[in-house]
Parts: C-alpha cells; sequence; structure tokens
C-alpha cells in the first residue's frame, strides 16, 4: 500500500527547517511527505509570512547563539531522532555579484549551520547555496565546512543543479550539499531531472494565464498583482527594449553613466531588461521588483513583472501569503528555495529513508535483534 505522497506506507519521517525564510522548501518538505517539526529564520516578517502559511511551529530566532540542544526541545524531539535537518544559510557574503572584500559577517552563518547538524545529529541534511560557495570567494568557507561535518560523522556530497531542470520556470544554479549520517543503511541520491533544455518550462508557461494587473492605487483582488510604480525616464528606456534584451539596446543618451563607456568596460550587462516569453527567466533575485537590478520587465508590456508573477517563476502556489510591502516581499520571494527544487530533493531523501527502512525491517525480520542507536559521534 502506498500513501498519498506515493510512498510505501510509514510513519511520516521528520524534519526541522533552519534559515526557513518564508518557507519554500517546506513547502517542497509537506508536499513529500515530511513532518515539519520546526522551522527557524532571524527575520520577523519571513517568520510572520512563514506562519501565514503553515501550521507546525515556527520560530523568530538567531541561529548564531541557538543551540541544537534549544532546537530539539523546540522541536519535541531528541538528538539523533530527526530524519532530514535542511537549511540555506545567507549567501551574499559569496554572492558571485558582490564587489569589495571576501569577508563577510554572514560567512560565518555556514558554519553555525555544521554546527547545529552536530548538536542536532539528523540523519540526512541538507545545506543550499549560490554557486560562489565552490568559487574563489567560497571556497575557503566550504571547505572548513566539510572538515567541521566530517568530524561529526557525515559523508557529503555537493552538487550544482538548475531549478530548470526540476519543473521551474527559472535558470537558477544552485550548490546542493547533501550529508548523510556514516552507518545509515541507505543510499542517498540526488533526484534526477524532470526536464531539459528542451522541455523548460517558460515565461509563458509560469505566468501568461495572469490577468494584467491592477494599477498602483487600485484596490487589487490579489494584493501582489499589482503594476509597480515607475518614473517616465525608466518607461521611456523599457519602451526600448525588446524581448529578452537589455541595457545594451538602450541609446547611449538613456544609459545611466555607468553605462556610457565602451562595451568592453561595462560590468552588469543584465539589467534594465526584459524577460523572453519562449524561454525561462533568468535567477529570481531579492530585488526583482526593479528591472533597473535585472532582466525583470514584462515580455511584451511596458512594466516591471509583479510580485505574483515573481512568486510564479519562483513556484510558488497562488495561494501563498506574503507579509510586508513590496520591497520586503520581494526579497522573501527571490531569496527563497524555489518549491520545486525542494519537493525534488525532498523526494529523494524519503526514498532514501523509505529504502532504510525496509532494510531495517529485513534485518529485524531475519535476526530478530534490535538495531543500534546511531548518533553522529
Amino acid at each position: 500500500m502506498f500513501d498519498k505522497f506515493g510512498f510505501e506506507n510509514s510513519a511520516a519521517p521528520c524534519a526541522v527547517d533552519l534559515f526557513c525564510g518564508a518557507g519554500g522548501f517546506s513547502i517542497g518538505l509537506e508536499r513529500a511527505g515530511f513532518d515539519i517539526r520546526l522551522a527557524v529564520d532571524s527575520w520577523h516578517l519571513a517568520v510572520q509570512s512563514y506562519a501565514r502559511n503553515f501550521s507546525h511551529p515556527v520560530i523568530c530566532a538567531d541561529l548564531s547563539v541557538m543551540s541544537g540542544g534549544e532546537i530539539l526541545s523546540k522541536a519535541n524531539t531528541k538528538r539523533g531522532e530527526v530524519d532530514l535537518v535542511v537549511g540555506g544559510p545567507p549567501c551574499q557574503g559569496f554572492s558571485i555579484q558582490r564587489i569589495g572584500s571576501d569577508y563577510d559577517l554572514r560567512n560565518s552563518l555556514v558554519m553555525d549551520f555544521a554546527r547545529l547538524v552536530d548538536e542536532i545529529a539528523p540523519r540526512i541534511f541538507i545545506m543550499e547555496n549560490v554557486p560562489g560557495l565552490l568559487g574563489k570567494r567560497g571556497r575557503a568557507l566550504f571547505e572548513a565546512f566539510l572538515v567541521s561535518v566530517g568530524k561529526s560523522g557525515y559523508e557529503v556530497e555537493a552538487h550544482v543543479v538548475n531549478a530548470a531542470d526540476f519543473g521551474v520556470a527559472q535558470l537558477r544554479r544552485r550548490v546542493v550539499i547533501l550529508g548523510r549520517r556514516r552507518g545509515e543503511a541507505h543510499s542517498l541520491e540526488m533526484p534526477r531531472p524532470t526536464c531539459d533544455p528542451r522541455s523548460y518550462l517558460t515565461v509563458q508557461d509560469a505566468i501568461g494565464d495572469l490577468a494584467p494587473p491592477t494599477l498602483p492605487k487600485a484596490q487589487p483582488s490579489d494584493p501582489l498583482h499589482r503594476q509597480t510604480r515607475m518614473s517616465e525616464l525608466n518607461l521611456e528606456r523599457l519602451r526600448h527594449i525588446p524581448p529578452g534584451g537589455g541595457m545594451e539596446d538602450l541609446p547611449i543618451r538613456l544609459r545611466v553613466d555607468c553605462h556610457k563607456a565602451g562595451a568592453d568596460k561595462i560590468g552588469h550587462r543584465n539589467v534594465y531588461g526584459r524577460l523572453a516569453s519562449d524561454r525561462p527567466a533568468g535567477t529570481i533575485t531579492a530585488r526583482f521588483d526593479s528591472f533597473t537590478r535585472g532582466k525583470f520587465a514584462h515580455p511584451i508590456e511596458d512594466r516591471n513583472i509583479t510580485l505574483r508573477e515573481g512568486a510564479r517563476l519562483q513556484s510558488f502556489p497562488d495561494h501563498f501569503c506574503f507579509v510586508g510591502n513590496q520591497e520586503d516581499i520581494a526579497c522573501q520571494i527571490g531569496n527563497a528555495v524555489p518549491p520545486l527544487l525542494g519537493e525534488a530533493l525532498a523526494r529523494a531523501v524519503r526514498k532514501a529513508l523509505n529504502s532504510s527502512c525496509s532494510v531495517k525491517d529485513h534485518i529485524l525480520e531475519q535476526t530478530e535483534i534490535g538495531l543500534p542507536s546511531g548518533t553522529s559521534d
């Protein structure tokens, strides 16, 4: 017999979501049948959004000073009994778009995640982050993370994934780090892509059915589908940009000063841009509410995409509620793990855990003895 999630009937595995944001990964966890015992984030607005959409506990707390013991107590469980810990520590410190010093205080949160993995001792953990974690800025931190979780008893794999491979209408590359407690009787594997470049969902697939947004001063039926204000200068700029185009399509007179230099001297080219209807979006960032920050204008209409359209491109369902002003909500959406990517990862873990249960049940039937407790020490 199988449950409604497509797995053999068994007790739902339990999970804890750290650095949960508004809850993109948690949507995927629930869809895969996980019992989420606790979610934690330090941003009060994201926590309020999370609480609007889930019935399990979520707390606003600084994970850099919170202990694993506190998390276990609030999750009503014990060390070694959590099946899965997921988390996406803030990544701005080693983003490839960052300018300036490699040092950023937020980088230390990656090591706090490693510390909490040790203190909670889950069977499996998943950490999601930007590809820069494996690059020049992040390499030393990543290697320190590997040493830390290795000492805690985990075998680790790092994979660069594209959210578009899992049905998200967005070319979003991320690093997924899978950790498996040594001695576990399961084989943990990355999920296989469900799409390839020939079958990627496009912007049209994701937002094409939405009616035009309401004007800024009108009372919208959907608060997230309100047209954002745009200056006359930016409207003039946008009229020159074709679908899929950007800053380089602007006449020199309409470019900002830093873009008036020769083509070989211009950085951050993917700004002042439009989406293309027939392709996936580029990465939806925390500032997708302004086309001056990327290719975030509507493919055809002379406007920025709405918050609802951004949420669709991240694969959030329309019923999901967000708390905050325009900038706050854009940040929550742009920083989230796309729910469809989270679901694919959660299903892969669920499959591994189910295979582990089957192996253990078989051993019990054959030997009629108890199983080892299996801690991370």
